[in-house]
């Protein structure tokens, strides 16, 4: 059974906790993990870009010359696509969707290989409690300092929205907070170190094991 060591907010090391294999010793599969990113981002996706095809153009309604004698092409409409300023055809449209599905268990066994692989690297942090009086990111960025994780990219893990330290994190470039209930394959494998407070790791593998 894996261990993490447990900080206090001055960097001392003052105990530490027993990972559940369950849930951070799970053997990774690539094709699982890259399946479980694809979607994510592929949910995430906005579909912004847009053209009107020649039903949607305003104008046009009336022929622009006869269709005879006159020596030119003949032409049924000015929005036609061959004309400036007409109809787009096969752009893009924002009826477009790229949703992707992946069933619940392929998803929580997917971050579980991600947690797994960070438990397994040494690469959680955990803090024996994570408080502060006022919002203040220098009083942040000390605390920061003296642990492990100092100028690595870092996820932190929060079980509640607490503002002071989420816009206390807000401005450090290499810090990106979320609350637990949203953890997710993306964000694990786009930070180094997972940092959390020994109560949200706690309700991280609750949550997890349901």
């Amino acid at each position: 059974m894996q261990k993490v060591k447990v900080y206090n907010m001055s960097g001392e090391v003052v105990g530490e906790e027993k990972l559940d294999p369950a849930l951070f010793e799970v053997e990774a599969k690539e094709g699982l993990i890259h399946q479980a990113v694809v979607a994510q981002m592929a949910n995430r996706r906005q579909v912004l870009a847009h053209t009107k095809d020649r039903g949607e153009v305003s104008g046009g309604g009336i022929k622009p010359w006869k269709q005879k004698g006159t020596g030119r092409a003949r032409q049924g409409s000015i929005r036609s696509p061959l004309w400036v300023g007409g109809g787009v055809v096969f752009g893009p449209r924002n009826d477009r969707n790229f949703h992707q599905k992946i069933n619940k268990k392929m998803k929580r066994k997917a971050l579980l290989m991600c947690l797994s692989d960070r438990a397994k690297e040494e690469k959680i942090v955990v803090l024996d409690k994570l408080e502060l009086d006022n919002f203040k990111t220098k009083k942040f960025l000390e605390i920061l300092n003296k642990l492990p994780n100092k100028d690595k990219k870092t996820l932190l893990i929060l079980v509640d929205n607490d503002k002071k330290i989420i816009k206390s994190a807000a401005n450090l470039p290499r810090l990106k907070t979320i609350e637990s209930v949203n953890l997710n394959v993306v964000d694990v494998l786009n930070h180094e170190y997972l940092m959390l407070p020994l109560a949200t790791l706690q309700a991280v593998q609750k949550n997890l094991k349901k």
